[in-house]
């Protein structure tokens, strides 16, 4: 099967050589794209200097605009699979195959790797930590099946996943909201544990104001989701 790694980038400079290393020596069969997503650092030269393909973005256009820029590149070059890899460093090569072996089986359709049905390094602050639970709460309820990490963006998703993602995809902080048009589309979700770590450099973009935004916005998404049909 083709696989193809997406790992979104903005200013990732401090992390994305280390991430790119560790997915050449873990799952040196797949093939990796690094989506620039308007970087104003060296993420785009050290992606291409480290041989990987890059796709440079014009300007950044936020999580879900990168990601679905992966998704079109694996949906028109025909990969089989597609796993969503941050740049910042908190995934861990290792853990792909976590994913891919239910995926690889037909357990479901798109395996989230779940940093809180194991114990592990990472930790999250507590304002972080309560909008994770609410998220995750209400997407069980609406998808009817049990999810803990709904935010996380550790993912591997099958050929159908990937054709409908090049289609449908949030724009801004889409993992939880991915998950309820997923949900429209009878597709099938699923949830495995996973090891993660704290980012390895860069900032995070979510700051505690933006955390409010971040809850509400998504809140609102959700509902609105709910009730707009799905092509």
């Amino acid at each position: 099967m083709g696989i193809l790694i997406i790992v979104p980038a903005y200013n990732e400079e401090a992390s994305l050589s280390n991430v790119i290393e560790d997915l050449r020596a873990q799952v040196p069969s797949a093939d990796v794209v690094v989506i620039n997503d308007g970087s104003r650092d060296a993420t785009g030269r050290i992606a291409r200097d480290m041989g990987v393909k890059v796709i440079d973005l014009p300007f950044n256009l936020g999580i879900g605009g990168a990601v679905q820029a992966g998704y079109l590149y694996a949906e028109r070059h025909g990969y089989d699979i597609a796993v969503q890899f941050d740049g910042d460093g908190q995934h861990l090569g290792r853990e792909i195959g976590k994913l891919l072996r239910p995926l690889t089986r037909g357990a479901a359709d798109i395996i989230i790797g779940s940093r809180f049905l194991v114990r592990g390094d990472y930790k999250a602050s507590a304002f972080r930590s309560l909008g994770i639970w609410i998220f995750s709460f209400i997407i069980s309820i609406v998808t009817r099946t049990k999810i803990t990490d709904s935010t996380s963006g550790f993912r591997a998703v099958n050929r159908r996943v990937i054709e409908f993602f090049a289609k449908h995809y949030p724009d801004d902080y889409p993992e939880a909201e991915s998950l309820v048009l997923l949900h429209k589309g009878n597709f099938r979700i699923m949830e495995v544990p996973v090891l993660m770590r704290e980012r390895t450099g860069g900032k995070s973009s979510i700051t505690p104001l933006r955390s409010v935004y971040y809850m509400t916005k998504v809140l609102i998404a959700v509902f609105i989701d709910l009730i707009k049909k799905v092509r």
